[in-house]
């Protein structure tokens, strides 16, 4: 089959099951099993694709008609500008969470400054804060196993010098953090879900009835702590904020700074 005919039943395939960038989608694959850029594939769209060709794009339009994520059918994403693997192990860093990476290069912090990821995922948030501000001190924490070796995997992808830690939230480490960035599941557990998320990690989606659950378990561990942060950033839905500051007041934290999904604390 040469190449434009493959990419119309492609993209036919894709449209059918509901996906809306669906050309776009067959194009990127295109690039990834050719191993070429759009403009030759393209440019030259009357070859004759071979057996082996045929038969791995097939396989990943198989895949993506069941809405599973483009990230994952690739094994990466980008994030704040930089190529990070992801698998079916974790989500898929989301272009709202950058605006923490922004907020957090907006602090006064100095070169002891010790910053922890907490619930790191694939590590995208804790290695780009390092790679931000290279003379910050940063650990991932996570409990997931498999999120842990994705974790890894990237660290060593970006060369970033990170200490990597199984944690249920704070609770293995005693070491005293100057910031904390948290992008915990925060999706209310009977919240209706997309096809492509229903392909993501459950444990790191849902947050309890409310999906706040582990941010109310976290700032009870920071309660017990004698030295707390001096910043935390925090990423749950806009509607949840007002409820996710009272339980920051509770434990001693007032909102300094909202934008979209990102709320900034402080102590009071």
């Amino acid at each position: 089959m040469k190449i434009k005919a493959w990419l119309k039943t492609a993209s036919d395939q894709l449209g059918t099951a509901g996906i809306s960038t669906a050309r776009l989608d067959c194009l990127v694959l295109l690039e990834d099993v050719l191993n070429t850029n759009r403009t030759q594939i393209l440019a030259n769209d009357n070859r004759e694709l071979t057996e082996v060709e045929e038969t791995a794009l097939q396989r990943l339009i198989n895949k993506r008609v069941q809405h599973v994520p483009l990230a994952y059918l690739r094994h990466k994403t980008e994030f704040y500008g930089r190529e990070f693997y992801v698998d079916e192990r974790v989500l898929e860093p989301r272009p709202e969470s950058e605006t923490m990476i922004e907020l957090l290069k907006s602090l006064p912090l100095n070169a002891r400054s010790k910053l922890a990821d907490i619930g790191s995922g694939s590590g995208a948030l804790g290695i780009t804060a390092k790679l931000e501000l290279p003379r910050t001190a940063v650990t991932l924490l996570e409990i997931d196993s498999g999120a842990l070796q994705v974790s890894q995997r990237n660290a060593r992808l970006h060369k970033a010098a990170v200490q990597v830690v199984a944690s249920d939230l704070l609770a293995s480490v005693d070491e005293h953090f100057d910031v904390l960035l948290c992008n915990l599941p925060y999706v209310p557990d009977d919240f209706h879900i997309n096809l492509a998320a229903s392909h993501e990690p459950a444990i790191a989606i849902f947050g309890g009835p409310d999906g706040l659950m582990l941010y109310r378990k976290l700032f009870t561990q920071l309660n017990q702590r004698a030295a707390k942060p001096s910043y935390i950033l925090s990423e749950s839905l806009p509607p949840q904020h007002a409820m996710l500051a009272t339980t920051a007041q509770a434990a001693g934290y007032r909102q300094t700074e909202e934008s979209d999904f990102i709320q900034l604390f402080e102590p009071s």
